[in-house]
């Protein structure tokens, strides 16, 4: 019965190609958003990429903006920018969905084809089994990885780390600095003398003292005259 899969390889190397494929980009996608949420765990010593920049940039806008109004649409925007190489999450995530189409339409040129061989109903039927197996793990391994799923858990992290923790964080980071800024300002506004500004200051003394000899025995010698 699975004699026109010989016969038919080119078509049937296409059909399951096509298939391993789109269940490939949705692996992919699966294991990175994984990754991320796993990284979002302990967010202030991720080394993620994409983690450390949503932190500065937050940052950024939370110093600039003075606060940022609405953190989840925040996150949304940097969501939408996660991409693999050239390629968006969303346009991965589409392309497996195609892939996965094309190979059930690789399946039916090949029923289409035989069909106009000449060939029974027995001879096509492993492609229709084929393509309904195909279905199959491709929805059942969807459900499974879940990217939707996953890319809501990876925001909720987010939007409660950055709202919660690294909002409160700023803030006192500042004061510190604002803090240590006015100390170190202090400290260089008060004078140090110098050995050389220490001596100098004795003899401007010394040089009173002396004035203020000559100006009492003047007075004394006034009076006994």
């Amino acid at each position: 019965m699975f004699e026109i899969l010989r016969e038919e390889q080119l078509l049937s190397g296409v059909m399951l190609g096509l298939f391993a494929l789109s269940l490939f980009f949705r692996g992919l996608l699966g294991a990175l958003y994984q990754n991320m949420i796993r990284e979002a765990d302990n967010m202030s010593v991720t080394e993620n990429k994409f983690l450390k920049q949503c932190k500065l940039k937050f940052s950024n806008c939370f110093q600039l903006n003075k606060g940022v109004a609405n953190i989840p649409v925040f996150v949304d925007k940097l969501l939408c920018k996660l991409a693999v190489g050239p390629f968006s999450f969303e346009t991965v995530d589409h392309l497996s969905g195609q892939l996965m189409l094309l190979s059930v339409v690789s399946a039916g040129v090949c029923i289409c084809k035989g069909i106009m061989g000449g060939r029974m109903l027995g001879e096509i039927l492993p492609f229709y089994i084929i393509s309904f197996l195909e279905l199959y793990l491709y929805f059942s391994l969807s459900a499974l990885i879940d990217i939707r799923g996953k890319r809501h858990v990876l925001k909720v992290e987010l939007v409660d780390y950055l709202e919660n923790h690294l909002s409160a964080r700023i803030h006192v980071t500042k004061e510190d600095l604002h803090m240590l800024q006015r100390d170190t300002q202090q400290s260089d506004a008060t004078p140090v003398k110098t050995v050389e500004h220490r001596g100098m200051d004795m003899d401007l003394e010394k040089e009173e003292l002396e004035a203020l000899l000559e100006e009492v025995l003047g007075l004394y010698s006034g009076n006994y005259t």
